[in-house]
């Protein structure tokens, strides 16, 4: 049977420009619906890809995700999240778009079309056993992320696949295939709007699981986080003054003295029982 895009399928919704601003409006927001849907149809693939990411993080592999033009974007994208939420180093999780990061601003020609690119931008990185490659990719069908997929399965490199497209060529390249089949884009072909949503909530997915089992998160707080603004001090000192029941001063001085919230607890807490 030949393989159909149903991603790129006529939209359920026609004469688009001949309706009011909240009719449009409300059919976004009607087809939005059905990421969340398509998503958890698909959770036991992301849950079985977690669990073989989170042994390989511990032995010091790294996760990469890989794409073009907007799946790549949103890789990036999830990856440059993950040092300023759980304190990691960027080189822990990295996003990678064809093109370069230009193509983070400008589409860059025919760069999701190289069959050998993807791999070489992988090679940069020495990557190896224990790292995951999870190419992203609406469609299905981008040569730039088969491709090296296919090279990294040969290498014995965990693969998965991100798509809105049932039996794609991509999912057949990947060792975890994830297929969010969320139907036909409310402007014909646009993978930016429900692919791209539920891309966004399969990568948070995978990265925050991982990270709360790589012990990034106590409780349900970022215990690790970036102290780069004022207000991610006050929210940290306030942790702290939940958790040890100190002054606030006290709380912060001890917070900007550590660089973290799980610093400063465990340190405190150190200090007191050997006292």
């Amino acid at each position: 049977m030949a393989f159909v895009k149903i991603s790129e399928q006529p939209s359920l919704y026609n004469d688009l420009e001949k309706k009011s601003v909240a009719e449009i409006i409300h059919d976004i927001n009607n087809e939005d619906k059905k990421v969340a849907l398509a998503v958890e149809k698909a959770m036991p693939q992301i849950s079985r890809l977690v669990e073989q990411i989170v042994p390989r993080m511990k032995r010091g592999g790294r996760i990469f995700y890989i794409g073009a033009g907007t799946s790549g974007r949103l890789g990036v994208l999830d990856a440059s999240e993950i040092p300023p939420t759980f304190g990691m180093e960027p080189s822990w999780v990295i996003g990678i778009i064809a093109g370069g990061d230009i193509a983070l601003r400008n589409p860059v020609e025919n760069a999701e079309d190289d069959v050998l690119q993807g791999w070489r931008d992988l090679e940069k990185f020495n990557i190896n056993e224990l790292d995951t490659v999870i190419g992203i990719a609406a469609s299905g069908t981008t040569p730039y992320v088969i491709e090296a997929l296919k090279e990294c399965r040969k290498r014995g490199i965990l693969t998965a696949a991100i798509t809105s497209n049932p039996d794609a060529p991509v999912s057949e390249a990947a060792e975890i295939p994830i297929e969010m089949i969320v139907g036909p884009e409310y402007v014909t072909g646009s993978s930016r709007m429900k692919s791209g949503t539920g891309q966004k909530m399969i990568c948070n997915m995978i990265t925050t699981a991982t990270m709360i089992k790589m012990g990034r998160v106590k409780g349900n707080k970022m215990v690790n986080m970036q102290l780069s603004n004022a207000k991610l001090v006050d929210r940290g000192t306030r942790m702290i003054v939940e958790e040890l029941g100190l002054p606030y001063d006290e709380a912060r001085r001890l917070l900007l003295m550590h660089g973290s919230v799980k610093k400063a607890v465990d340190d405190y807490r150190e200090g007191h029982a050997n006292s």
